[in-house]
């Protein structure tokens, strides 16, 4: 199975929004892939969550991550890189693709986007993961 990490704006657009990464969601159900998290990418996925433009509240987005974390595997990073320098906190989900041995990382963030992959890990867009996942690409 297709090991990947979602960046939260990833995330976010698939449960929220209608469009290219809501067809996400029924190949994690589906076990097409497995989503990895860490607890540090878990908190920034429920921080985003919270933010007032989405109106959500506490039942909304603890509904949302009951309805993701069955799908997903949760690692513990054991190593913090520092290779994103605009943004630091995008490191985070370079740790936890290394440590919960990712085959890709899927952002719609630039500055990761930019890396086109790291430590062999290729890093994606949306359109390029669901590609690959819907058998279009291999």
């Amino acid at each position: 199975m297709i090991r990947a990490v979602l960046d939260t704006n990833v995330v976010v657009s698939a449960v929220l929004f209608e469009g290219r990464a809501s067809r996400l969601v029924p190949l994690w159900q589906q076990r097409r892939f497995l989503p990895v998290i860490s607890s540090a990418v878990l908190e920034e996925y429920l921080q985003v969550l919270a933010y007032p433009k989405f109106e959500l509240t506490a039942e909304e987005i603890q509904q949302v991550i009951d309805e993701f974390l069955p799908y997903a595997e949760v690692t513990s990073p054991k190593e913090r890189v520092k290779v994103v320098r605009r943004d630091p906190a995008d490191n985070k989900f370079l740790d936890c693709a290394v440590a919960g041995k990712a085959q890709y990382l899927v952002s719609g963030d630039q500055d990761l986007l930019s890396l086109r992959s790291f430590r062999g890990i290729p890093i994606v867009a949306v359109s390029e993961f669901l590609a690959i996942v819907e058998g279009l690409r291999s």
